[in-house]
């Protein structure tokens, strides 16, 4: 669901810059926690691994097909506040490097697939967690439903913005209803790569997954005069992921975006084949970035085949620095600790 330029005028696309620069600000300051239980490097790969998924479209239907949008995934892997700058890292890349989605439409996506749909994955991933029995394994379901439901919901929110600020008058209902539609169907993809990496990581590493790593049970320490101390799992040392597991997600990724992705369907994704069947398509504006030499995920002057598989790999890489980096800088932002009630304020409140 990337929007090109055109879609959205120019006071809605300034709401979403906002929006998404607030969020990313945001993201910034909570993120700390976050990155150092996990690590910087697992964030930066969690970004270059959406990137990667990304570029592989899948069918949907007749003429239409779907990619994955990562927010849920992100989310549960490493954090809904980590989460969301990896998606919003893939965005920026994508936008710059490969013009895909317009740049004065960038906040626009990054509000849609960023902040939507790590929200909204994330809350319903929790809520799920709730209910069901408290294992590791039960996040798997919980996110494959969480992955599910943040799509329509990202489609729905696009909606709205086209009511708000759509180029081409189409009625509400007739939008909400396309959108919905075909947005439900791509979210059963999503929930399926969502479930498959997130049930492959937790069988093998589940101190690995941000939402897994909190069900681990509490450890009751005893000191030498046999006094128990109990630590909670946020409380208790971060697991470090090791080099195999990182080297097991960067090759995956490099394999998903230089390999699998000749495979990706070439029919539009959902919102390109609902604006073509609508007749809104066509106020697309092309990028100011469509002059890179890697516009489309292709590389000039080399074949389609060529092109693609280098492409790909260098988004990866350059998604990876790039999330490292905004990791790197999460993680030195420290949240305010909350201050201690000093002796002085003991005795203003008679403690």
């Amino acid at each position: 669901m990337h929007v090109p330029d055109g879609f959205l005028d120019v006071p809605t696309s300034l709401a979403t810059a906002a929006v998404a620069a607030g969020a990313v600000g945001l993201g910034l300051q909570r993120a700390s926690r976050e990155v150092r239980e996990a690590g910087a490097p697992m964030a930066g790969l969690a970004a270059a691994f959406v990137f990667a998924a990304q570029m592989v479209n899948f069918p949907v239907g007749p003429g239409t097909s779907g990619h994955l949008m990562g927010g849920a995934l992100a989310a549960v892997l490493v954090g809904p506040w980590t989460g969301l700058l990896a998606v919003a890292v893939v965005l920026v890349v994508q936008a710059l490097l490969f013009a895909d989605g317009g740049l004065t439409a960038l906040g626009t996506n990054i509000t849609l697939m960023a902040v939507v749909t790590v929200a909204v994955g994330y809350l319903a991933t929790k809520a799920l967690l709730t209910i069901l029995p408290r294992r590791p394994a039960s996040v798997v379901p919980a996110a494959a439903v969480g992955a599910f439901v943040s799509v329509p919901a990202a489609a729905l929110v696009f909606t709205g913005l086209y009511a708000a600020g759509g180029a081409v008058g189409i009625p509400l209902g007739t939008l909400a209803t396309a959108m919905l539609a075909w947005h439900t169907v791509i979210g059963v993809g999503e929930a399926v790569i969502t479930a498959t990496v997130v049930g492959a990581v937790v069988a093998t590493r589940p101190d690995l997954v941000f939402v897994a790593r909190r069900m681990r049970p509490d450890l009751v320490l005893l000191d030498a005069e046999g006094r128990a101390t109990t630590v909670r799992p946020e409380q208790a040392p971060a697991t470090r992921p090791g080099t195999r597991p990182l080297a097991t997600l960067l090759a995956a990724s490099l394999v998903v975006a230089g390999g699998v992705s000749l495979l990706a369907s070439g029919h539009p994704d959902g919102l390109e084949f609902v604006g073509e069947r609508l007749g809104f398509a066509g106020a697309a504006r092309d990028s100011a970035t469509g002059v890179s030499p890697f516009a489309d995920y292709g590389t000039a002057g080399l074949g389609e085949v060529g092109g693609t598989v280098l492409a790909g790999v260098l988004g990866v890489l350059v998604t990876l620095a790039l999330g490292l980096g905004v990791a790197a800088l999460a993680r030195r932002r420290r949240q305010p600790e909350p201050q201690q009630p000093t002796e002085h304020d003991a005795q203003r409140t008679g403690g």
